[in-house]
């Protein structure tokens, strides 16, 4: 089964969830703001949230509280990536992020 096929059935929610979690990420801080916006483009799969919403799906319509909880469960994934790249003292993810470490 493709990945594809498995979000199918929570497009629509996977794009206002996209849009949300966005939202979220935006600082006032300049820098932070800078930063946040890099990781946000780089969104991956996004399994995590997928499994938040279609299992909320089993049970009740997706909610509000629906989008919070995928939200704060690609923020945790999110802030242990960032924090394993600065304890592996790593200039960057994937190829990507290059020289946007503090001093350079």
């Amino acid at each position: 089964m493709s990945l594809d096929t498995i979000k199918k059935p929570i497009s629509t929610e996977l794009d206002v969830f996209e849009q949300r979690f966005r939202e979220a990420m935006r600082s006032n801080v300049p820098l932070l703001d800078k930063i946040t916006w890099y990781i946000v483009q780089r969104k991956g799969k996004q399994v995590r949230p997928m499994l938040v919403l279609l299992s909320a799906q089993l049970f009740a319509p997706i909610n509000e509280a629906s989008y919070t909880a995928a939200s704060m469960v690609e923020l945790l994934h999110t802030a242990t990536l960032v924090h394993d790249d600065v304890v592996d003292d790593s200039n960057e993810r994937r190829g990507f992020f290059p020289s946007m470490r503090c001093g350079k």
